[in-house]
């Protein structure tokens, strides 16, 4: 009897650890499921880019949003950053916008900004300037997200000589800045800041000369930008009929590059202004070609505006509020 007993005993606690282990098992099973289900979620939000073509654009921005507002941080400007240029055999400049909440142990895409012609890296990144106010501002809305911005010197030469060049010289000089943003000025930002890597992060933009220089900077290196903003931008980048016979109208490209699906920018912006004195019909002719090329872009006639830093404001709230979202 007392042998039956034991034994009946033995059998339930096999039984019960039998339980217990296929219950162990179970959970096991049900937690790795669960975290492969939420590993393949993060994947698809991480995946998941808002199409920057899929809104219309505006140009109806208020005069405040380039104001400073009391309580917001603007971040940190670091002015007159030295590096050496190759391509020009000097030394060049670059004003280096940091965002508010700017954390050294993180990493943030970044956004090259060229200026108009004659003008240099503080032009439009500078102490309350409307771009770095405008950025703020957003930011501090969420319209935007966290990037460092760079104004960038599209004179790429010899610095002692530059009150002495003509503005024919100053155009050809200003291509050469084209191969430079590549060579030196990117290697040099992406070792002294903490920027992420590769074209879905890194943007260029400009406007007027700046914006043609865009045009060029972007689809020569398209492997290396994802995102490109032309505003207004001048004759010059590839041959058109408007200005022949003078140097603005010696184009960098025979043709636009062709992109392939692996570096077609996310999102091409240009867009000029109906009262725009100069550049109406080599914009709206750049969007022909690219349309006939099959590169998608969204390019505006933005009703009213000029060639100025009013329009160039509206502009980059539409840029910014685009990229990298």
């Amino acid at each position: 009897m007392k042998k039956l007993f034991s034994m009946i005993i033995a059998l339930t606690l096999t039984a019960a650890m039998l339980l217990t282990a296929c219950s162990g098992n179970q959970s096991k099973t049900d937690a790795n499921v669960a975290s492969q289900d939420q590993r393949a979620t993060t994947a698809s939000q991480t995946d998941e880019r808002k199409d920057p073509y899929a809104t219309e654009n505006r140009y109806d921005i208020p005069k405040d949003m380039f104001e400073k507002r009391d309580g917001v941080d603007y971040g940190t400007l670091q002015k007159d950053i030295g590096y050496y240029s190759s391509v020009a055999g000097d030394n060049k400049y670059v004003n280096v916008l940091l965002p508010a909440g700017y954390d050294e142990n993180q990493s943030y895409p970044v956004t090259y900004v060229f200026h108009g012609f004659g003008g240099d890296h503080n032009t439009h990144i500078d102490t309350d300037s409307y771009l770095v106010l405008l950025y703020g501002n957003m930011l501090s809305q969420g319209l935007t997200v966290p990037q460092i911005l760079v104004g960038m010197d599209m004179y790429t030469d010899k610095l002692s000589d530059k009150e002495s060049k003509t503005d024919e010289e100053l155009r050809f000089i200003y291509d050469k800045a084209i191969e430079e943003t590549g060579v030196d000025l990117m290697p040099f930002i992406e070792e002294r800041y903490p920027v992420k890597k590769g074209r879905e992060y890194t943007a260029i933009a400009g406007m007027s000369e700046g914006g043609a220089k865009s045009l060029c900077t972007g689809f020569k290196w398209l492997d290396k930008f994802g995102y490109i903003g032309a505003f207004a931008p001048d004759t010059g980048v590839i041959p058109t009929e408007y200005y022949k016979g003078t140097f603005w109208n010696t184009p960098v490209f025979d043709k636009f590059p062709q992109p392939t699906a692996e570096n077609t920018p996310y999102y091409l912006y240009m867009t000029v202004g109906t009262k725009d004195p100069w550049n109406i019909d080599c914009t709206l002719y750049y969007r022909d070609v690219l349309n006939e090329m099959g590169v998608k872009n969204q390019t505006d006639l933005a009703e009213g505006y000029g060639h100025d830093a009013d329009f160039w404001g509206q502009c980059f709230y539409n840029f910014l509020a685009k990229v990298f979202v």
